[in-house]
């Protein structure tokens, strides 16, 4: 809890310090072109190329099929921050942004930097996610939020521009609002239901939709043999068929899982970069069909 309480804090102090200091009233002067904005994880690249279409242009920091509790950052990419205009930093304790915040801020702190994370309210996690869970973007419900928040950067950066992109933000809001409620009615009836995962990424999305997730990852780290034990007789309590894991992760103690009880493993991403359709793909998985 106190390491993620820092990074918001860190944030925040960052964010003060180049609207303070660097961009006098919260507005860069005009420069032609798309606006250079850096995200850390792909599906916040989609929620600001909704708000921002043709005028910006997105940099990535973890690529798709990289894990962010891993990750370091090439040189090429630091040398590429240095023209960044805008870095919207999840902002909710993710470890790539605990470990690398201070050193994005070194290599250009003219840019201004959003919190998407502003406004939410943060479950618990795992000490080694720093108290909090940080995956706050699997929920529908918080990525609306997180938009707001990207498109109040983009206005801070380009005021001539606000009502492009507040009209932008209004038709993707729709579609989020849209998204939630199919993925409500999709799974209307399964409250209450288990889903197993191997990294503990789900639980805001569970928390929107009345499931309870169960992970087999403990503390960031593999179960051992009497773990796995007592997952196979949970799973078989709960009923549970599918295992689920994801990309990034080793997929070895969910097959063990899935094995033992007549069951199948499947994959699902917590970090597609085309958000709206992996969130219905998700759905689909756990047992809707959006």
């Amino acid at each position: 809890m106190e390491t993620a309480q820092w990074l918001l804090s860190a944030i925040g102090v960052l964010f003060l310090l180049v609207t303070a200091g660097c961009l006098g009233d919260g507005a860069a002067p005009a420069e032609d072109g798309p606006i250079p904005v850096a995200v850390t994880i792909p599906p916040q690249a989609e929620f600001v190329r909704a708000i921002g279409g043709e005028r910006v242009d997105v940099m990535v920091l973890v690529p798709p099929g990289a894990n962010p509790h891993t990750y370091e950052l090439t040189p090429g990419q630091m040398a590429a921050l240095g023209e960044v205009r805008m870095y919207a930093a999840v902002g909710s304790g993710i470890e790539f942004e605990r470990a690398w915040m201070a050193k994005i801020a070194g290599v250009n702190p003219g840019m201004h930097v959003v919190n998407c994370s502003e406004g939410l309210t943060f479950l618990s996690g795992d000490e080694e996610e720093g108290g909090t869970d940080p995956h706050v973007w699997l929920s529908v419900r918080n990525a609306a939020v997180m938009v707001e928040n990207i498109c109040a950067g983009l206005v801070a950066i380009d005021p001539a521009d606000a009502a492009y992109f507040e009209a932008n933000r209004d038709g993707y809001l729709d579609e989020l609002r849209a998204l939630d409620t199919g993925i409500a009615a999709s799974l209307a009836g399964r409250e209450g239901e288990a889903i197993m995962v191997y990294h503990p990424s789900w639980a805001y999305f569970a928390r929107d939709y009345g499931l309870v997730q169960i992970p087999i990852e403990d503390e960031g780290k593999e179960p051992g043999p009497q773990g796995i034990e007592r997952l196979i007789v949970q799973a078989t309590a709960e009923n549970i068929t599918v295992v689920f894991a994801s990309p990034e992760y080793s997929t070895k103690s969910a097959r063990v899982i899935a094995d033992a009880i007549g069951g199948r493993v499947a994959l699902v991403s917590p970090l597609e970069e085309n958000y709206t359709a992996n969130m219905r793909n998700v759905a689909a998985a756990f047992g809707g069909a959006v």
